[in-house]
C-alpha cells in the first residue's frame, strides 16, 4: 500500500527541503498545520444535531494534533479565514503567498491543510509551496494505516487509501502520462502508463472488496455465537480521545491501548464485567468519532457501528473539560443518526432511548461535583473520572439498574439435584432471593424475556 505521505513527487516539482537544512535526511520531518476556518452560521445542518460551528482555535489544535500523531515536528501553524473557496487552490492568492513565507522562512517539508481539497488544488497548492501538500483526508487515512491492527481494519484501511490516491493520480504521477505501444498491425496508440497503474489500483481493490466480505462473514458468525450466550452489551462511543479506551480499562482491568492522543484505538475490543447485581455483561471499546469524516473512511467504520447497532446501551464517553464539548457531542450524535436512516440503517429508530452519557475527566475539573450540566442533563448524564475511578460505582449502578429495568421477575422452584440449571440461572439472571427445602430450591430470579424463554423451553 503506497502511503499518502510517500508517494511519488511529481518532476515538476522540486525535491522537498531537507528537515535540517544541512543536507542529511535525517532527523523528524518539518511540517505546518494551516486551518481554513469557514464560519457558517448556526442551524444551517440538515440534521437534528447540527451545532453552532466550533471555534477556530479548537479545530487548528485538533488538527495538530492528527498531524502530531503521525510523528511529523510542526514549526508553523495558523488559521486563515477564508471567504470564498478558490477552485484553483481552494484558498486566496494573497493567502497562498503568505504561507509560502512561513513555508520557506520555516523549511517546512510537509504542509496539512485541515480541509478537504481536489487532486487539482492539491497539486497546485505543491506547485506554489514547493513541498509535499496533504488535505484532512489524506491525513486521517495516514493515521489509520498506521494503527489498524485487525486484519479488516487493515483491509479497509487500504481500500481508503487506494481509493483516495486513483483519484489524485493525475496529480502524483503526471510523468506517467507517456504512452506504451499497442498491440496488433496497426499498433494503435496503446495504454498509457497511468491507466495502467489506474487499473492495477481497480484489480486490487476488487480483491481487497473479496476479502474484506469473507472476513465480515467469519465476524458475523461470531456474532451468532455470542447470541447463544446472550449476554447484555453494552457499547462505548465518542468523540476522539474523549477516554473511552482508560474508561474501558478502569471498568474491566483490561491492558487496551489508552494514549492522549487522536484515534489510540481503530479496532473494537470486547471484555466480560460484573455489575453490582452480579449480572454479566460485555463491554465493547470502539473506534472515536470525529468531525468531517473523510467519505473514504465511512466503511472503515462498519465493524464499529455493527458493535454499536447491537448493543442493549449505547455508552457516549464525552470529555467534559475540552472546551468544544458540546461540538464533539454533537459530531457523534450526528453520525449515530445517520446510522438509523435509510432503508439499510443499522441503528433502529429508538436508538436515542438506549444512550447513556459519561461526562469524563471530570478530575481535570475539580472533581465529579465541579461537573456543570450533570445534574441538569437527567439521570442519563454521569460525570466520572476514568482516571481517578471516581463515579465508577454510580456508573456501574446506572448500567445494572438501565438493564434491570427490562427484567422479568420469575419464581422457580429447582428440584435439589438438578444443579446445571440453577448455576445456570445465576449466569444469566440476577437471583433476588433463595430459599433451600428437602425437596427443592426455590429462587426468585430477574431474568430477561429471551432467556426466560429459554430456561422454560422444554428440553428436545
Amino acid at each position: 500500500m503506497r502511503s499518502t505521505l510517500s508517494a511519488e513527487t511529481d518532476p515538476g516539482l522540486p525535491a522537498p527541503a531537507n528537515d535540517r537544512g544541512d543536507g542529511s535526511d535525517t532527523g523528524p520531518t518539518r511540517a505546518a498545520v494551516i486551518l481554513p476556518y469557514e464560519k457558517q452560521p448556526r442551524g444551517t445542518g440538515s440534521h437534528a444535531f447540527d451545532a453552532a460551528p466550533r471555534a477556530a482555535e479548537a479545530r487548528l489544535a485538533e488538527a495538530v494534533g492528527l498531524a502530531a500523531s503521525i510523528g511529523v515536528t510542526i514549526v508553523h501553524q495558523a488559521i486563515v479565514p477564508l471567504r470564498e473557496r478558490r477552485p484553483s487552490t481552494f484558498l486566496g492568492d494573497g493567502q497562498v503567498a503568505m504561507a509560502k513565507q512561513a513555508i520557506d522562512d520555516q523549511r517546512v517539508a510537509v504542509v496539512v491543510v485541515d480541509a478537504a481539497l481536489t487532486p487539482v488544488q492539491q497539486r497546485n497548492l505543491e506547485r506554489e509551496w514547493r513541498c509535499k501538500v496533504i488535505d484532512r483526508t489524506g491525513l486521517i487515512l495516514e493515521i489509520f494505516g498506521e494503527r489498524a491492527r485487525t486484519k479488516e481494519g487493515a483491509l479497509q484501511v487500504e481500500l481508503a487509501h487506494l481509493d483516495y490516491q486513483r483519484t489524485r493520480l493525475v496529480r502524483s504521477w503526471t510523468h506517467l502520462e507517456r504512452q506504451r505501444g499497442g498491440f496488433g498491425f496497426l499498433g494503435g496508440p496503446g495504454e498509457s502508463q497511468i491507466e495502467i497503474d489506474r487499473r492495477l489500483i481497480t484489480d486490487r481493490m476488487v480483491k481487497l472488496k473479496k476479502e474484506l466480505d469473507q472476513v465480515r462473514r467469519t465476524r458475523g458468525l461470531h456474532r451468532r455465537q455470542r447470541e447463544k450466550v446472550p449476554y447484555p452489551v453494552i457499547a462505548l462511543v465518542g468523540y476522539t480521545n474523549a477516554g473511552k479506551s482508560t474508561l474501558f480499562n478502569a471498568l474491566t482491568g483490561a491492558g487496551v491501548y489508552a494514549q492522549d492522543q487522536l484515534f489510540a484505538t481503530l479496532d473494537p475490543t470486547m471484555r466480560g464485567i460484573r455489575l453490582p447485581s452480579g449480572r454479566r455483561a460485555i463491554l465493547s471499546d470502539t473506534v472515536g468519532f470525529i468531525s468531517e469524516l473523510p467519505t473514504q473512511l465511512v466503511e472503515a467504520f462498519r465493524a464499529t457501528l455493527e458493535e454499536v447497532a447491537a448493543a442493549d446501551i449505547i455508552l457516549h464517553v464525552r470529555d467534559v473539560a475540552h472546551p468544544d464539548t458540546a461540538a464533539q457531542r454533537s459530531d457523534v450524535l450526528k453520525v449515530l443518526e445517520e446510522m438509523a436512516e435509510g432503508a439499510h440503517a443499522p441503528l433502529d429508530e429508538g436508538w436515542q432511548r438506549r444512550v447513556v452519557e459519561v461526562l469524563n475527566k471530570a478530575d481535570l475539573l475539580g472533581g465529579v461535583g465541579a461537573v456543570p450540566g450533570a445534574a441538569a442533563e437527567g439521570d442519563s448524564a454521569i460525570a466520572v473520572s476514568a482516571m481517578t475511578g471516581e463515579g465508577l460505582p454510580a456508573l456501574l449502578d446506572a448500567l445494572d439498574a438501565r438493564l434491570s429495568a427490562n427484567l422479568e421477575t420469575v419464581r422457580y422452584a429447582i428440584p435439589s439435584q438438578d444443579g446445571a440449571r440453577l448455576a445456570w440461572l445465576y449466569r444469566h439472571g440476577e437471583v433476588i432471593e433463595r430459599a433451600d427445602t428437602e425437596d427443592d430450591v426455590q429462587v426468585t430470579v430477574r431474568l430477561s424475556a429471551t432467556d426466560r424463554a429459554r430456561f422454560e423451553q422444554p428440553p428436545a
